[in-house]
C-alpha cells in the first residue's frame, strides 16, 4: 500500500526534501512534526524509506459500508494507527501506550506534539503528555521535521488538491537520555516538549504561538459565532427601524389626509354661510 499510494504522490506533487540522511536506516525513532495539513501524514510516508506509524481516530477504522471499509484499509496502508479517542485522558494514554509499542519493536513513530492542525498556518504550543512521555518511556531519539506548505495544497472547503510542491525539512535527532525516567516529572516534560518545538520552528520558520492550537481553535470558534449573532442582531435592528419609518410614513400619510379632509368641509361650511348672506341681503333690498 505505501508503494501504492506513495509513488503516485511522489509523482502527482514532487516534494522536495532536506535531511533524508537523519532519519536511521534501522531501529525506533520519534519523527515529531508540525500539523499543517491532513495531507501530511501521507506525504511524509511517501519520501521514506521506512515504515511510519501515526496515531488516527478510531472512526476511521469502524465505519460501515463500503466507503468505512475502503477508508479504513487506505488508513491502514499508510500506517494509521486506530485509537479510542473517546475520553480526553483515555485517548492520550491510549495513544502513549500505541507509540511504546511501535518503538519497542523498533519502528519509527509518527507524532504532532501540538495536537491538532494549526488553524492558522502558525506553529503553536506543544502538549507535553504524548511526545514527551514516549520518548523518555523508550529512551528513542527524537527527530524534529517540518511540513512546508502542505496546507496551500487543499485548503479548508476545497474539494479538488492543487497540484503544487510540499516540502519537508528533517532535522537532526535530539537526544533526550539525560532524563530518562523522569518521564513523570511535568517540568521535565515541558523542557523536553520546547525543546523539541524550538527545533521544529527553526527548520519550519514559522511564526511561533505560546498557546494551545485547541484553545486558538475555541477562540476562533466562539469569536466566528460571536459575528454571526451580532449580524443577525444588525439585520434584526434593520428591519425594525425599517418597518417602524414605514409604520411613521403612513400614520403621516392618514393625518396629512385628515387634515385635507377638514379643510374641505370648513372651505364648503364657509361658502354656504356667504351663499345665506347674500341671500339675506337680497331679501331686504326688495322688501318694500
Amino acid at each position: 500500500m505505501k508503494v501504492t499510494i506513495g509513488g503516485p504522490l511522489k509523482l502527482a506533487f514532487r516534494p522536495w526534501v532536506e535531511g533524508l540522511e537523519n532519519v536511521p536506516a534501522e531501529g525506533a525513532a520519534i519523527l515529531a512534526s508540525n500539523h499543517l495539513s491532513f495531507s501530511d501524514s501521507f506525504f511524509l510516508p511517501a519520501v521514506l524509506d521506512r515504515k511510519v506509524t501515526f496515531i488516527a481516530k478510531a472512526e476511521y477504522f469502524t465505519t460501515p459500508g463500503v466507503k468505512g471499509r475502503m477508508t479504513a484499509a487506505f488508513f491502514k496502508g499508510v500506517g494509521q494507527l486506530p485509537v479510542d479517542r473517546s475520553g480526553a485522558r483515555g485517548a492520550g494514554e491510549a495513544a502513549i501506550k500505541s507509540g511504546i509499542e511501535v518503538l519497542e519493536r523498533g519502528e519509527l513513530f509518527g507524532i504532532y506534539p501540538e495536537g491538532t492542525r494549526s488553524p492558522d498556518g502558525r506553529l503553536y504550543r506543544g502538549k507535553p503528555g504524548g511526545l514527551a512521555r514516549v520518548a523518555l518511556a523508550t529512551g528513542a531519539p527524537v527527530i524534529p521535521v517540518a511540513m512546508i506548505d502542505t496546507e496551500k495544497i487543499q485548503p479548508p472547503g476545497k474539494v479538488m488538491p492543487k497540484l503544487m510542491r510540499p516540502g519537508i525539512r528533517i532535522g537532526k535527532p535530539l537526544d533526550f537520555s539525560r532524563y530518562q525516567g523522569m518521564e513523570h516529572d511535568r517540568f521535565v516534560l515541558r523542557a523536553v516538549t520546547d525543546e523539541v518545538m524550538y527545533e521544529i520552528m527553526n527548520l519550519s520558520g514559522q511564526e511561533y504561538v505560546d498557546m494551545y492550537a485547541t484553545a486558538m481553535k475555541r477562540q476562533l470558534t466562539e469569536a466566528a459565532k460571536a459575528e454571526k449573532e451580532a449580524e443577525k442582531a444588525a439585520k434584526a435592528a434593520l428591519a425594525r427601524a425599517e418597518k417602524e419609518q414605514a409604520e411613521r410614513e403612513q400614520a403621516g400619510g392618514q393625518q396629512a389626509g385628515g387634515q385635507q379632509a377638514g379643510g374641505q368641509q370648513a372651505t364648503k361650511e364657509q361658502a354656504e354661510k356667504q351663499k345665506q348672506a347674500e341671500q339675506q341681503a337680497e331679501q331686504r333690498r326688495t322688501e318694500p
